[in-house]
């Protein structure tokens, strides 16, 4: 895929690239703009390919790099390629640093820290904007001590403006002199972020970088290293840049974790929350397609283009994360549900049973753990724990109606939810009462709360044997 120099061969199809920093989880911003040049490649029938940003040592770890790719992987991510570990190319990026260098496009900075320090403590005393001076741009390196240490700083252009012509933000500019002659190359010989991410978007053949806008005005820096190698090296193209607008939260301010600004495992581990329901709410999150709300993968590739996506901030909001994930719970398959549940619940779990119980217990639910939740009475052990709130129904009256309701449902032959609706019916009608005065005390005693699935399709899913056996327990407490 890559000739000797680095370079990406082939044509100019699609290329598209998501390139993360692994020095923590796979932040749910990023998650959408990965997932957006995801679907921008696989919509135009292009490549979608992976970088892991990892040349901050200090802070990039195996762990975090575990992951992002989990995380990609669980949403259903699957990149082109082999990935691509930005610190295994610090050679290549020196490469070019050093062509730049040998063309005239680049030069050695002499100046100490102390000296750049007073530098900009001068501008800031001027109330000048801090940025290079340039004080070497045009100095013979031979003025420099020897072997004194030096940086590379690229020559941007004195005058004009650069301008680029975003698919999202539309005609953006800058001022030349606003961009002051950056360092390519630290004195220690490492490259910069700067120069790095540029040569590697070069490299891999990007045609589309589609990133969040707090990255546009690195853009302008990056295009310079671009416009400079043309003349030095071939392939150098300018690719579409779409900066995509930061998510905020639902009271507009910037993401947070209080608004919802966890990783994708802890929505998947912690909240509860399906691949495709988060999947679903990451696309809608910017991007719409008249009043759809929700797509299929298929469906995403099929209509997913950068022309619809907004330039205004999206707005993070929980409560319409969870509907969305309720919506694709109750659509999920049963067993699949029944074996996300069951590492939830824990060990000893009958899979077979939480499937047979899924239709029933799906219908409320708006993520895994209320699914879990619902589902864990048909799996404790007697004598039940009771909520407060369970324990206050079961007053002395209640106890002795549950001796009545089980000695009736001892006579029952057909234990379906015909048979006991109308049996219990039939009990309060003879008693005056609502049947609701017997389905609490009883949802009690079956389940040791006061929220369950219908009270017959509770009866139903416990049996019998086990049903008789809560009530009694409870009837002689």
């Amino acid at each position: 895929m890559a000739s000797s120099d680095g370079k990406t061969g082939g044509d100019r199809g699609v290329v598209t690239r998501f390139a993360p920093s692994p020095t923590g989880f796979l932040h749910i911003g990023n998650a959408r703009t990965g997932l957006f040049s995801w679907l921008y490649a696989r919509h135009h029938g292009g490549k979608a390919l992976l970088r892991i940003e990892d040349t901050d040592k200090k802070r990039s770890t195996q762990e975090a790099i575990d992951v992002i790719l989990d995380g990609l992987d669980w949403l259903g991510l699957e990149f082109d390629g082999d990935t691509v570990f930005q610190s295994q190319r610090a050679d290549r990026h020196a490469e070019v640093a050093m062509k730049l260098l040998e063309a005239g496009k680049a030069y050695k900075c002499f100046a100490s820290p102390e000296e750049l320090a007073e530098m900009r403590e001068a501008q800031k005393a001027a109330k000048q904007p801090m940025r290079y001076d340039g004080r070497w741009r045009d100095r013979d390196p031979a003025d420099a001590p020897e072997g004194a240490p030096f940086t590379v700083r690229i020559k941007t252009p004195e005058g004009g403006e650069t301008v680029i012509e975003d698919a999202v933000q539309g005609r953006v500019k800058v001022d030349n002199r606003e961009i002051d002659d950056f360092i390519l190359l630290r004195a220690d010989g490492t490259p910069t972020y700067m120069l790095a991410v540029v040569v590697d978007d070069m490299d891999m053949g990007c045609t589309h970088i589609i990133r969040g806008d707090d990255h546009l005005n690195n853009a302008f820096r990056q295009m310079q290293v671009i416009r400079a190698m043309q003349g030095v090296e071939d392939g150098w193209e300018e690719p579409t840049y779409a900066h995509v607008p930061l998510i905020h939260g639902n009271d507009g301010a910037k993401l947070s974790k209080r608004h919802g600004a966890l990783g994708v495992d802890a929505y998947r581990d912690e909240l509860g929350i399906l691949p495709e329901a988060l999947f679903n709410y990451l696309l809608r999150l910017g991007w719409g397609h008249g009043d759809q709300e929700e797509f299929s993968m298929d469906e995403a590739i099929s209509l997913f283009d950068i022309e619809g996506v907004g330039k205004g901030p999206s707005r993070f909001d929980m409560k319409k994360l969870l509907n969305m994930n309720g919506n694709y719970i109750r659509a999920a398959d049963d067993a699949r549900l029944a074996k996300l549940v069951a590492a939830r619940i824990g060990d000893a779990v009958d899979e077979g049973l939480l499937t047979e119980a899924m239709p029933v217990l799906k219908t409320r639910a708006r993520d895994l753990i209320e699914l879990a939740d619902g589902a864990a009475f048909l799996f404790k052990q007697r004598p039940l724990e009771m909520t407060e709130k369970a324990a206050a129904l079961l007053d002395e009256e209640a106890r002795t109606r549950l001796s009545s309701i089980s000695a009736r449902l001892q006579g029952e032959t057909d234990w379906t939810i015909e048979a006991l609706e109308a049996n219990l019916n039939a009990y309060a009608e003879e008693l005056g009462l609502g049947l609701g005065k017997l389905a609490q005390p009883l949802r009690a005693a079956l389940t040791g709360q006061t929220t369950s699935p219908g009270i017959f399709d509770v009866l139903v899913l416990l049996g019998r044997e086990e049903s008789l056996a809560r009530i009694d327990a409870q009837a002689s407490a």
